[in-house]
């Protein structure tokens, strides 16, 4: 922050003699110093909520639990774990709350997205630039494209990828090493040449604190966090309702890879193109916004999706009616990681 950048310039006028640096005012200038990163806001001096700002951040750091619309949201109202702070229980920001509260004593703030990346991007960059936060949490819903995970079950993916990126070219072109979608392979009854010729997937640019920009495709959860999360244990909800539960009790499942677009698939054969071509499990439309955003800043984050659908490969389901305990249970596993963060932060 600017403002920052000038109070730590303005230090260039104190002696640097070791007389200064055993000086008692040297305890009480850091003090100070930390206070003033705590109550810094990215919200200008005006604004009418930046004084509520810096009241909030005072009491930080938090972590920042995002997700995207409304069911995800209602099943974090309706477990009770989150307890609004008593001082300053929310703002409103640029439209959107921004819930402040805690979630077993870890403090905690959380926010409604809204779907897909755009609405995803700029929700984790405010959170980012006005509130004091250590780690982004990012659970809710997907479909699955891997076959081995049903609904229910919860990934917590190694990788994220923004796969709705696309060259389409020409008919005709040659083609390129980038991985293809050749329209005409899914042709009915067979296979053959297609007008819409092929897609080619493309990186993304990623720039992030103190680095050069590149192009990446696959994106890391943060290496300490997902380690954090794999060791957790989260017994997950089976029964959709009191006289219908799923087959086989839900799972959790490690280190997986996710794909992110802005569409909501539900197409068997892209479905299947997607798991073969680049080992993908689940489906969604924010998390890979979520990570990058986060990821720029050199901000921690994790994501925890709940399959809700099959992405197009389901038959007779509906997904409509699996949609709660996905989130209920995306929810379950990311509020255990947020205890266990705690505790560790606790630790250290």
């Amino acid at each position: 922050m600017a403002s920052l950048s000038t109070l730590i310039r303005s230090t260039s006028a104190i002696p640097r003699t070791g007389r200064w640096m055993s000086s008692p005012l040297l305890p009480a200038f850091l003090l100070l110093l930390l206070l003033f990163v705590r109550c810094s806001s990215a919200l200008p001096k005006t604004h009418p909520l930046r004084a509520a700002a810096d009241r909030v951040n005072r009491r930080g750091p938090y972590i920042g639990l995002v997700m995207a619309f409304p069911a995800e949201s209602e099943a974090l109202q309706a477990s009770g774990v989150f307890v609004p702070a008593s001082g300053v229980p929310f703002l409103d920001l640029f439209g959107r709350r921004f819930h402040i509260g805690s979630i077993h004593q870890v403090k905690v703030i959380y926010v409604m997205s809204g779907q897909r990346r755009l609405n995803a991007g700029i929700t984790v960059q405010t959170l980012l630039d006005v509130f004091d936060v250590r780690g982004i949490v990012h659970y809710g819903t997907a479909g699955s494209a891997n076959d081995s995970m049903s609904f229910g079950d919860v990934s917590v993916p190694k990788f994220t990828a923004f796969t709705g990126s696309w060259t389409w070219m020409k008919l005709e072109s040659p083609d390129e090493p980038f991985p293809e979608l050749h329209i005409g392979e899914f042709n009915i009854p067979s296979k053959g040449g297609n007008s819409l010729s092929r897609i080619k997937f493309k990186t993304e640019e990623f720039y992030s604190a103190g680095k050069q920009m590149e192009e990446v495709f696959w994106l890391q959860t943060n290496p300490e966090w997902f380690q954090v999360a794999e060791q957790l244990e989260v017994e997950l909800q089976r029964c959709v309702n009191e006289s219908y539960c799923l087959p086989e009790a839900p799972k959790i499942v490690f280190g997986l890879k996710a794909s992110t677009a802005d569409v909501f698939l539900d197409n068997a054969a892209y479905r299947e193109f997607l798991f073969k071509e680049f080992g993908v499990s689940t489906v969604d439309e924010e998390s890979a916004a979520v990570v990058m955003t986060a990821m720029s800043a050199n901000v921690p984050v994790v994501v925890f999706r709940g399959v809700s659908d099959l992405a197009g490969g389901e038959a007779t389901w509906s997904s409509t009616m699996l949609s709660d305990i996905a989130s209920i249970n995306a929810l379950k596993v990311a509020v255990s990681f947020i205890a266990a963060i705690g505790k560790r932060r606790l630790s250290l």
